[in-house]
């Protein structure tokens, strides 16, 4: 099969939505510019005119709030904003329009909207420029978030939540632009809320969004060299979240490390630990670990940057140190029954004479 880098699996699934679909259309700012989508539109505009490919003024909560408005007249609109950190200008049409709008008509009408939030970290970009705000949105009721980690399913999540008829926050990082893999040229979906096993493992699970799928699967290989079998898990969708494919994966090996390239504090990773504790607590040999940014703004600086962001060996270490505990628990609980069989073997041996003796006696 041929292989297409992520940023093109984004580009062919707009195309092959706006050719097959009238009612779609592109719209916000930097829509024609490389420097704001690298390769993801790359002349969509030619190919589509552009009064589908609407380049918007600078004004995000405009921009959407008229998408939110042509939605729920009947288009398809794909909301465009080449940095998340400026879509927080439009939270009022985001979160009090249409997430809530078919719950106030009891499901009579939707908002069929696609809002496709681009991370784009690092670079010495600064604090106001580098921010993953992926849980805030993923705490809405009403918007379906999902986060594709691959070119398959950077094509099949988007042509998935334009055809899904609710409104879906489809995130993208930029570190992934230049991942290359195998994606079908026909059209097809990847379903929303279903996660996906990259790498099976029986010793620890680590659960990953986006980006640090990447990084986790480079961690499993690092792993292997100290004897440890890492399942890997892309999350794919953080609302709704594959419970069931998390839940089984930590029966099996007892261990959970979450990787989210934001925040530690009520972000992504506590959802997904917390979720486990109420729903697999049992099957745990070990704490749940989570691997995530710490909790300041990102930095200017290169070399803080190399400090701040996580990646590959973070999560190696953290994983090692879970599996680690595992073992010692393993180890205690053996030893544990070993004394308790010793002893009531033990108890058992003093015991039989006196039985004896009794028996004898009653004789």
């Amino acid at each position: 099969m041929r292989t297409l880098t992520y940023a093109q699996a984004i580009r062919e699934a707009f195309a092959q939505l706006l050719k097959t679909d009238p009612r779609v259309f592109v719209i916000g700012q930097g829509v024609r510019s490389p420097w704001y989508a690298g390769t993801s539109l790359k002349d969509l505009d030619k190919d589509f005119g552009r009064d589908r490919i609407i380049d918007s003024p600078v004004s995000e909560n405009a921009t959407t709030g008229a998408a939110v408005g042509a939605a729920l007249a009947g288009m398809r609109p794909i909301v465009f904003h080449s940095r998340m950190d400026f879509m927080l200008l439009a939270v009022d049409p985001i979160v009090n329009q249409a997430a809530n709008w078919s719950h106030i008509f009891a499901g009579q009408v939707g908002v069929p909207i696609v809002i496709r939030a681009v991370i784009n970290r690092g670079g010495e970009q600064g604090a106001q420029h580098s921010q993953a705000l992926q849980a805030m949105f993923a705490h809405i009721p009403g918007v379906k978030v999902i986060m594709p980690a691959t070119p398959y399913d950077a094509k099949g999540l988007l042509i998935a939540a334009v055809k899904d008829g609710n409104p879906v926050m489809y995130i993208d990082d930029r570190w992934l632009y230049e991942e290359r893999g195998e994606v079908p040229e026909a059209m097809y979906e990847v379903p929303i809320g279903v996660a996906a096993i990259r790498r099976r493992g029986a010793d620890v699970s680590i659960v990953a969004t986006s980006f640090m799928v990447v990084e986790a699967l480079k961690a499993a290989s690092i792993l292997t060299h100290r004897q440890i079998d890492a399942e890997v898990i892309d999350l794919r969708s953080i609302s709704p979240w594959d419970h069931e494919t998390v839940f089984n994966s930590v029966r099996k090996t007892g261990c959970l490390i979450v990787v989210d390239a934001a925040w530690k504090t009520c972000g992504v990773a506590a959802e997904i630990s917390a979720g486990v504790a109420e729903g697999a607590f049992a099957a745990l040999k070990a704490p749940v670990a989570r691997v995530c940014l710490p909790d300041v703004p990102a930095p200017s600086s290169a070399s803080l940057e190399r400090a701040y962001y996580i990646g590959a060996e973070d999560i190696a270490a953290s994983a090692e140190q879970v599996f680690l505990q595992k073992r010692e628990k393993e180890f205690l609980v053996t030893s544990l029954l070993n004394e308790g069989n010793a002893e009531g073997k033990g108890r058992s041996i003093e015991s039989s004479p006196r039985k004896s003796m009794t028996g004898a006696a009653g004789l």
